[in-house]
Protein backbone atom coordinates (compact mmCIF):
# COMPACT_ATOMS: atom_id res chain seq x y z
CA UNK A 1 0.00 0.00 0.00
CA UNK A 2 1.35 3.67 -0.71
CA UNK A 3 2.03 5.64 2.26
CA UNK A 4 -0.06 8.45 3.23
CA UNK A 5 1.83 10.92 5.57
CA UNK A 6 -0.47 14.18 5.04
CA UNK A 7 -2.40 13.40 9.00
CA UNK A 8 -5.57 14.44 7.59
CA UNK A 9 -5.69 12.22 5.16
CA UNK A 10 -4.21 9.63 6.81
CA UNK A 11 -6.72 9.74 9.83
CA UNK A 12 -9.52 10.01 7.10
CA UNK A 13 -8.50 6.77 5.03
CA UNK A 14 -8.09 4.59 8.92
CA UNK A 15 -11.52 5.67 9.63
CA UNK A 16 -12.76 4.12 6.26
CA UNK A 17 -10.46 1.23 7.00
CA UNK A 18 -11.83 0.66 10.42
CA UNK A 19 -15.61 1.36 8.99
CA UNK A 20 -15.21 -1.32 5.98
CA UNK A 21 -12.53 -3.68 7.24
CA UNK A 22 -10.76 -5.40 4.57
CA UNK A 23 -12.27 -2.60 1.90
CA UNK A 24 -14.80 -2.88 -0.91
CA UNK A 25 -14.85 -6.23 -2.56
CA UNK A 26 -16.34 -6.60 -5.96
CA UNK A 27 -16.77 -10.18 -6.08
CA UNK A 28 -20.39 -10.07 -5.09
CA UNK A 29 -21.74 -6.91 -7.32
CA UNK A 30 -25.23 -6.89 -5.73
CA UNK A 31 -24.08 -7.23 -2.36
CA UNK A 32 -21.66 -4.33 -2.92
CA UNK A 33 -24.26 -2.10 -4.15
CA UNK A 34 -26.39 -2.56 -1.06
CA UNK A 35 -23.47 -1.99 0.91
CA UNK A 36 -22.35 1.11 -0.46
CA UNK A 37 -25.71 2.34 -0.95
CA UNK A 38 -26.29 1.52 3.02
CA UNK A 39 -22.96 3.53 3.41
CA UNK A 40 -23.94 6.31 1.57
CA UNK A 41 -27.05 6.41 3.14
CA UNK A 42 -25.49 6.76 6.32
CA UNK A 43 -22.78 9.18 5.36
CA UNK A 44 -25.89 11.31 4.23
CA UNK A 45 -27.72 11.33 6.78
CA UNK A 46 -25.04 12.50 9.13
CA UNK A 47 -24.49 15.53 6.81
CA UNK A 48 -26.49 19.19 6.96
CA UNK A 49 -28.87 19.75 4.15
CA UNK A 50 -28.34 22.31 1.47
CA UNK A 51 -30.83 24.60 1.62
CA UNK A 52 -32.20 26.48 -1.70
CA UNK A 53 -32.25 24.00 -4.13
CA UNK A 54 -35.20 22.78 -6.34
CA UNK A 55 -35.51 19.09 -7.23
CA UNK A 56 -37.20 17.31 -10.03
CA UNK A 57 -36.66 14.10 -12.32
CA UNK A 58 -37.56 13.95 -15.76
CA UNK A 59 -37.10 11.29 -18.23
CA UNK A 60 -34.82 11.69 -21.28
CA UNK A 61 -36.07 9.45 -24.81
CA UNK A 62 -33.29 6.38 -24.29
CA UNK A 63 -31.29 5.25 -26.93
CA UNK A 64 -32.62 2.88 -29.94
CA UNK A 65 -33.80 -0.49 -27.79
CA UNK A 66 -33.24 1.26 -24.69
CA UNK A 67 -35.56 2.38 -21.79
CA UNK A 68 -36.04 6.33 -20.66
CA UNK A 69 -33.35 7.66 -18.73
CA UNK A 70 -34.39 9.51 -15.77
CA UNK A 71 -32.49 12.72 -15.06
CA UNK A 72 -32.50 14.23 -11.98
CA UNK A 73 -32.49 18.47 -12.18
CA UNK A 74 -31.23 20.60 -9.16
CA UNK A 75 -31.39 24.61 -9.63
CA UNK A 76 -30.98 27.34 -7.64
CA UNK A 77 -34.15 28.31 -5.92
CA UNK A 78 -33.59 31.83 -6.69
CA UNK A 79 -32.22 32.04 -10.31
CA UNK A 80 -32.28 34.25 -13.42
CA UNK A 81 -33.92 33.16 -16.23
CA UNK A 82 -31.17 31.83 -18.01
CA UNK A 83 -27.97 29.82 -16.48
CA UNK A 84 -25.67 27.25 -17.45
CA UNK A 85 -25.61 23.74 -16.69
CA UNK A 86 -23.81 20.89 -15.83
CA UNK A 87 -24.47 17.12 -16.89
CA UNK A 88 -23.25 15.23 -14.02
CA UNK A 89 -22.00 11.53 -14.04
CA UNK A 90 -22.22 9.54 -10.62
CA UNK A 91 -19.24 7.17 -9.95
CA UNK A 92 -19.19 3.59 -8.99
CA UNK A 93 -16.50 1.69 -11.25
CA UNK A 94 -19.54 1.12 -14.06
CA UNK A 95 -20.71 -1.20 -11.46
CA UNK A 96 -21.98 1.04 -8.53
CA UNK A 97 -23.86 3.80 -7.36
CA UNK A 98 -27.03 6.14 -8.31
CA UNK A 99 -28.41 9.29 -8.68
CA UNK A 100 -29.40 9.59 -4.74
CA UNK A 101 -26.24 9.04 -3.61
CA UNK A 102 -24.46 12.06 -5.05
CA UNK A 103 -27.76 14.22 -3.75
CA UNK A 104 -26.01 16.21 -1.88
CA UNK A 105 -23.06 16.54 -4.02
CA UNK A 106 -25.06 18.01 -6.79
CA UNK A 107 -27.13 20.25 -4.57
CA UNK A 108 -23.76 21.47 -3.30
CA UNK A 109 -22.58 22.15 -7.05
CA UNK A 110 -25.92 23.73 -7.95
CA UNK A 111 -25.28 26.43 -5.25
CA UNK A 112 -21.63 27.42 -5.84
CA UNK A 113 -21.71 27.24 -9.42
CA UNK A 114 -25.27 28.96 -9.91
CA UNK A 115 -26.21 26.75 -12.72
CA UNK A 116 -28.32 24.04 -13.23
CA UNK A 117 -27.20 20.41 -12.49
CA UNK A 118 -28.55 17.54 -14.67
CA UNK A 119 -27.57 13.84 -12.79
CA UNK A 120 -28.41 11.14 -14.88
CA UNK A 121 -29.31 7.57 -13.71
CA UNK A 122 -27.55 5.36 -16.30
CA UNK A 123 -27.87 1.44 -16.24
CA UNK A 124 -25.11 -0.47 -14.66
CA UNK A 125 -22.99 -3.12 -15.94
CA UNK A 126 -22.39 -6.26 -15.77
CA UNK A 127 -26.48 -6.32 -16.40
CA UNK A 128 -26.02 -3.31 -19.18
CA UNK A 129 -22.62 -3.32 -20.39
CA UNK A 130 -20.80 -0.86 -22.82
CA UNK A 131 -22.28 0.71 -24.83
CA UNK A 132 -25.54 1.11 -22.89
CA UNK A 133 -24.09 3.36 -20.26
CA UNK A 134 -22.27 6.11 -22.64
CA UNK A 135 -25.13 5.92 -24.56
CA UNK A 136 -27.79 6.50 -21.88
CA UNK A 137 -25.52 9.52 -20.79
CA UNK A 138 -25.20 10.52 -24.43
CA UNK A 139 -29.26 10.61 -24.31
CA UNK A 140 -29.89 12.88 -21.14
CA UNK A 141 -27.37 15.10 -23.22
CA UNK A 142 -28.88 15.95 -25.92
CA UNK A 143 -32.36 15.69 -23.98
CA UNK A 144 -30.31 18.57 -22.13
CA UNK A 145 -29.72 20.65 -24.80
CA UNK A 146 -32.88 20.15 -26.76
CA UNK A 147 -34.74 21.30 -23.59
CA UNK A 148 -32.84 24.45 -22.93
CA UNK A 149 -35.69 26.73 -23.30
CA UNK A 150 -37.94 24.73 -21.22
CA UNK A 151 -35.17 24.68 -18.32
CA UNK A 152 -33.80 27.92 -18.93
CA UNK A 153 -30.38 26.98 -19.80
CA UNK A 154 -27.96 28.65 -22.38
CA UNK A 155 -27.37 25.66 -24.95
CA UNK A 156 -23.87 27.41 -25.40
CA UNK A 157 -22.77 26.75 -21.87
CA UNK A 158 -23.20 22.63 -21.33
CA UNK A 159 -20.69 20.96 -19.25
CA UNK A 160 -20.21 18.04 -18.38
CA UNK A 161 -18.85 16.12 -15.56
CA UNK A 162 -18.11 13.00 -13.34
CA UNK A 163 -15.63 11.44 -10.55
CA UNK A 164 -14.01 7.98 -11.33
CA UNK A 165 -16.58 5.98 -13.50
CA UNK A 166 -18.19 8.90 -13.93
CA UNK A 167 -15.12 10.45 -15.10
CA UNK A 168 -14.43 8.01 -17.64
CA UNK A 169 -18.29 8.30 -18.91
CA UNK A 170 -17.73 12.21 -18.84
CA UNK A 171 -14.62 11.71 -20.97
CA UNK A 172 -16.05 9.41 -23.51
CA UNK A 173 -19.10 11.46 -23.68
CA UNK A 174 -16.67 14.39 -24.62
CA UNK A 175 -15.41 11.78 -27.63
CA UNK A 176 -18.74 10.61 -28.55
CA UNK A 177 -20.24 14.33 -28.67
CA UNK A 178 -17.47 15.56 -30.84
CA UNK A 179 -17.86 12.65 -32.81
CA UNK A 180 -21.60 12.83 -33.26
CA UNK A 181 -21.35 16.61 -34.26
CA UNK A 182 -24.65 17.26 -32.45
CA UNK A 183 -24.22 18.76 -29.13
CA UNK A 184 -21.10 21.81 -28.13
CA UNK A 185 -19.91 21.17 -25.12
CA UNK A 186 -18.67 24.06 -23.02
CA UNK A 187 -16.45 22.58 -20.57
CA UNK A 188 -15.22 18.94 -19.45
CA UNK A 189 -14.11 18.46 -15.52
CA UNK A 190 -12.62 14.90 -15.37
CA UNK A 191 -12.46 14.17 -11.18
CA UNK A 192 -9.99 10.92 -11.05
CA UNK A 193 -11.58 9.42 -13.91
CA UNK A 194 -11.15 5.55 -14.61
CA UNK A 195 -9.95 5.37 -18.62
CA UNK A 196 -7.41 3.09 -18.87
CA UNK A 197 -8.79 -0.13 -19.54
CA UNK A 198 -5.01 -1.76 -19.67
CA UNK A 199 -4.14 -0.99 -15.92
CA UNK A 200 -4.33 -3.91 -15.35
CA UNK A 201 -1.18 -4.81 -12.76
CA UNK A 202 -2.43 -6.37 -9.74
CA UNK A 203 -1.08 -5.96 -6.35
CA UNK A 204 2.13 -8.12 -5.54
CA UNK A 205 5.78 -7.86 -3.95
CA UNK A 206 6.76 -4.79 -6.38
CA UNK A 207 3.42 -3.91 -7.40
CA UNK A 208 1.97 -1.78 -4.33
CA UNK A 209 -1.89 -1.39 -4.02
CA UNK A 210 -4.04 1.55 -3.74
CA UNK A 211 -6.18 2.09 -1.32
CA UNK A 212 -10.08 2.44 -1.26
CA UNK A 213 -10.48 1.30 -5.09
CA UNK A 214 -8.13 -1.28 -5.68
CA UNK A 215 -6.36 -3.12 -8.49
CA UNK A 216 -8.71 -6.58 -8.24
CA UNK A 217 -11.87 -3.77 -8.14
CA UNK A 218 -10.63 -2.00 -11.14
CA UNK A 219 -10.26 -5.32 -13.17
CA UNK A 220 -13.20 -6.57 -11.92
CA UNK A 221 -15.15 -3.28 -12.77
CA UNK A 222 -13.67 -3.25 -16.42
CA UNK A 223 -14.57 -6.90 -16.65
CA UNK A 224 -18.16 -6.29 -16.01
CA UNK A 225 -17.97 -2.46 -18.08
CA UNK A 226 -16.60 -4.26 -21.08
CA UNK A 227 -18.20 -7.38 -20.79
CA UNK A 228 -14.96 -9.19 -21.90
CA UNK A 229 -11.38 -9.27 -20.81
CA UNK A 230 -10.01 -5.66 -20.98
CA UNK A 231 -6.42 -5.18 -22.49
CA UNK A 232 -7.13 -6.11 -25.63
CA UNK A 233 -7.84 -5.39 -29.10
CA UNK A 234 -10.73 -3.84 -30.32
CA UNK A 235 -11.82 -1.72 -27.38
CA UNK A 236 -13.61 1.35 -28.45
CA UNK A 237 -12.25 4.77 -27.16
CA UNK A 238 -16.07 5.59 -25.81
CA UNK A 239 -15.25 3.39 -23.13
CA UNK A 240 -11.71 3.89 -22.73
CA UNK A 241 -10.77 7.45 -23.52
CA UNK A 242 -7.02 6.60 -23.38
CA UNK A 243 -7.74 3.97 -26.79
CA UNK A 244 -8.61 7.26 -28.72
CA UNK A 245 -6.18 7.61 -31.69
CA UNK A 246 -7.14 11.46 -31.70
CA UNK A 247 -8.09 13.65 -29.00
CA UNK A 248 -7.57 16.92 -30.83
CA UNK A 249 -11.23 19.24 -30.43
CA UNK A 250 -12.63 18.37 -27.23
CA UNK A 251 -13.49 21.06 -24.78
CA UNK A 252 -11.47 22.65 -22.08
CA UNK A 253 -10.70 20.25 -19.80
CA UNK A 254 -9.92 19.75 -15.72
CA UNK A 255 -8.18 16.31 -14.35
CA UNK A 256 -8.04 15.91 -10.72
CA UNK A 257 -6.51 13.15 -9.11
CA UNK A 258 -4.41 12.25 -5.73
CA UNK A 259 -1.24 10.65 -6.32
CA UNK A 260 -1.65 7.34 -4.33
CA UNK A 261 -4.82 7.08 -6.31
CA UNK A 262 -4.86 3.95 -9.17
CA UNK A 263 -5.41 6.36 -11.93
CA UNK A 264 -2.87 8.96 -11.34
CA UNK A 265 -0.89 7.71 -14.04
CA UNK A 266 -3.63 7.46 -16.76
CA UNK A 267 -4.78 10.65 -15.85
CA UNK A 268 -1.47 12.52 -16.47
CA UNK A 269 -0.56 10.82 -19.42
CA UNK A 270 -4.29 11.71 -21.10
CA UNK A 271 -4.20 15.34 -19.63
CA UNK A 272 -0.53 15.09 -21.49
CA UNK A 273 -1.93 14.26 -24.70
CA UNK A 274 -5.16 16.47 -24.25
CA UNK A 275 -2.49 19.41 -23.81
CA UNK A 276 -0.23 18.11 -26.88
CA UNK A 277 -3.28 18.28 -28.64
CA UNK A 278 -4.31 21.61 -28.37
CA UNK A 279 -6.68 21.31 -25.92
CA UNK A 280 -6.64 23.86 -22.78
CA UNK A 281 -6.57 21.80 -20.20
CA UNK A 282 -5.81 21.57 -16.45
CA UNK A 283 -3.90 18.73 -14.63
CA UNK A 284 -4.08 18.86 -10.84
CA UNK A 285 -2.21 16.45 -8.24
CA UNK A 286 -2.59 16.20 -5.19
CA UNK A 287 0.09 15.09 -2.64
CA UNK A 288 -1.10 11.54 -0.90
CA UNK A 289 -4.64 12.05 -2.13
CA UNK A 290 -6.44 8.83 -2.51
CA UNK A 291 -9.08 7.22 -4.66
CA UNK A 292 -12.53 9.25 -3.46
CA UNK A 293 -10.05 11.49 -0.64
CA UNK A 294 -12.67 14.85 -1.34
CA UNK A 295 -15.55 12.72 -0.11
CA UNK A 296 -13.60 10.90 2.53
CA UNK A 297 -11.69 13.39 3.73
CA UNK A 298 -13.82 16.48 2.57
CA UNK A 299 -12.42 18.60 5.81
CA UNK A 300 -8.97 17.93 5.20
CA UNK A 301 -6.96 20.67 3.63
CA UNK A 302 -6.17 19.11 0.76
CA UNK A 303 -9.81 17.71 -0.19
CA UNK A 304 -10.86 21.67 0.58
CA UNK A 305 -8.47 22.77 -2.06
CA UNK A 306 -9.05 19.87 -4.45
CA UNK A 307 -12.76 21.38 -4.25
CA UNK A 308 -12.66 24.90 -4.63
CA UNK A 309 -10.08 24.53 -7.75
CA UNK A 310 -12.77 22.76 -9.51
CA UNK A 311 -15.63 24.52 -8.80
CA UNK A 312 -13.54 27.86 -9.54
CA UNK A 313 -12.49 26.64 -12.69
CA UNK A 314 -15.80 25.61 -14.01
CA UNK A 315 -17.65 28.49 -12.70
CA UNK A 316 -15.28 30.73 -14.78
CA UNK A 317 -15.66 28.34 -17.77
CA UNK A 318 -19.65 28.77 -17.45
CA UNK A 319 -19.96 32.41 -16.27
CA UNK A 320 -17.17 34.14 -18.22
Amino acid sequence: MYPISDPQLAAALAGFEQMVPGGISLDDIPAARKFVDELTAAMVAEAPDIPGVVMSDHHAPGPEGGPDVMIRIYQPGTRPDTLPALLWIHGGGYVLGNVDGDDLRAKGMAVTLNCVIASVEYRLAPEHPFPAPIEDCYSALKWLADSAAELGIDPKRIAIGGASAGGGLAAGLGLLARDRGEIDIAYQLLIYPMIDDTNLAQAGPDTPDTPVWTRANNLAGWRAYLGQEPGGDGISAYAAATRAQDVGGLPPTYIGVGSTDLFRDENITYAQRLMQAGVPTELHVYAHGFHGFDGFASESDTAQRFTAEQMRLVARALHG
